[in-house]
């Protein structure tokens, strides 16, 4: 889903809450259910993406400031 991929950490963030809301209705069909799930996973992966690129940008900021690498041991 390439619209996810255009969101921010936030936007992701506030999506995913939407679809728990609506896989937690009793009324919901196992078609919907699959289809939410679905994007949630693809909404998880870009936060996930995210999430790992700013870690990226921080520990090498961190290093260039002579700070020790909190990941290598």
């Amino acid at each position: 889903m390439e619209e996810n991929k255009n969101l921010s950490f936030e936007e992701c963030i506030l999506e995913l809450e939407k679809i728990l809301k609506n896989l937690e209705k009793p009324d919901i069909s196992l078609e919907e259910a699959v289809a939410s799930y679905t994007k949630g996973l693809e909404l998880s992966k870009n936060c996930y993406s995210i999430l790992s690129t700013n870690e990226e940008l921080v520990v090498k900021k961190m290093t260039e400031s002579g700070l020790v690498d909190f990941n290598k041991e």
